[in-house]
């Protein structure tokens, strides 16, 4: 294997899994019982972006891994 397709699997997990724990975040965000206790993560955005990241460094990996 490739130093370059590991550091893309790797970097992509890492980054599916930050995207986990924001939606895990804004989920709770959005359910809060105290609607004044506002806190100060933008969770949407880091989510969003994330994901990106996610989507594309693990599709170049599959494309390179598949394609030999």
């Amino acid at each position: 294997m490739d130093d370059s397709l590991v550091l893309m699997t790797v970097c992509g997990s890492l980054a599916a899994l930050i995207a986990a724990i924001a939606l895990l975040g804004d989920h709770r965000r959005h359910r809060r019982k105290d609607i004044e206790r506002v806190g100060f993560m933008p969770w949407t955005p880091i989510f969003f972006f994330s994901l990106m990241v996610a989507v594309l460094l693990l599709g170049l990996s599959a494309r390179e891994w598949l394609g030999g």
